[in-house]
């Protein structure tokens, strides 16, 4: 993935360069484990300078997202709960389901492992324990100023993972788990090293969600005649902020780009107005087609429609299927 810095943006370079980063990897672009380009290649790529590349990286590092190994490099932080062989030995399906010789195989892998029969028991009843208490329910869980993106998180894990979702501000958290200590945070990898904090003092797991890497718009995008407008409509102002972003990190100056909030009526008629394309997130395309409707009357052109309705990848939701126990 190649990086682009608008030098006469209002946004400093760094930041730019910092959500660009942050995007690819919440994207995949770059997956956990995967090494970042030195700040020598980032330094020839973008023309900024080497310290303030180390700068961004050092923010990263401190921000959870990425982990810095002396003498190797910069690699994408592996957030994903880890477990030893005890977890890696079980077959996709539950022990209680297995035949019996699968059950019988699992065992003989303890023991060969030096353990005893009564270990091998206790292991296999923390870990059923611990899957039913974190597959209660899920919290999705960002802070208040962008609840947004819990609720798109919470919108596409409701039809698919058969538990109780609930969105819970990250400021109320601590409240809410006091009263009940079950089930298993999600949120998105921006804001996942706070929430494993509050997390581990209330005994449940933090898991940080990949966003889809949204390729379909991205190529829409990318083959927009120059000159044109495009907007954007979320109910997230962190998804707004870093589409803006990777549109001017593949596009430049090429293209005039507005965004709005899907529940700020003035923004929103302005941009309905000047946009020629409007890619949208599923729970803001009703807002955004209602709207235009009410407004026909006002519009030179009406224009077109393009609603983004994955905001997760789908490997990201089979592995939280499997991280609470719960079977495809």
């Amino acid at each position: 993935m190649r990086f682009h810095i608008q030098q006469e943006s209002d946004i400093p370079a760094s930041t730019q360069l910092y959500n660009q980063i942050c995007f690819a990897i919440a994207a995949r672009h770059y997956p956990p484990g995967h090494r970042l380009p030195s700040t020598r290649q980032l330094a020839m790529q973008t023309g900024l300078h080497r310290n303030t590349i180390s700068k961004v990286y050092r923010q990263l590092e401190i921000d959870g997202v990425v982990e810095a190994i002396a003498g190797s490099g910069i690699y994408v932080r592996d957030n994903v709960t880890k477990r030893s062989f005890k977890k890696s030995i079980y077959s996709k399906n539950k022990i209680s389901n297995l035949p019996d010789q699968e059950a019988k195989k699992t065992i003989d892998n303890f023991i060969n492992l030096g353990y005893t029969l009564q270990e091998a028991r206790k292991i296999l009843t923390n870990e059923i324990d611990w899957r039913i208490k974190c597959g209660s329910r899920i919290i999705v869980s960002t802070p208040r100023e962008d609840i947004g993106a819990s609720m798109l998180i919470a919108e596409e894990l409701s039809p698919k993972i058969n538990v109780p979702v609930e969105v819970v501000p990250m400021e109320e958290l601590e409240k809410v788990l006091s009263n009940s200590n079950n089930g298993t945070i999600v949120t998105s990898r921006y804001f996942l090293q706070p929430l494993e904090k509050i997390a581990k003092q209330h005994g449940v797991r933090a898991i940080a969600v990949d966003l889809s890497d949204f390729q379909k718009e991205l190529k829409i995008i990318k083959e927009l005649n120059a000159g044109i407008c495009i907007g954007i409509v979320s109910i997230s102002p962190g998804l707004l902020r870093a589409a803006e972003v990777i549109i001017h990190s593949m596009r430049g100056g090429e293209l005039m780009l507005m965004t709005a909030i899907s529940d700020n009526n003035n923004r929103l008629l302005s941009l309905l107005k000047s946009s020629s394309h409007i890619v949208c997130d599923g729970p803001s395309q009703s807002v955004v087609e209602n709207t235009l409707l009410k407004n026909r009357s006002q519009l030179m052109r009406l224009p077109q429609i393009i609603c983004a309705k994955n905001y997760l990848s789908i490997d990201t939701i089979n592995q939280l299927k499997k991280e609470i126990g719960v079977i495809n």
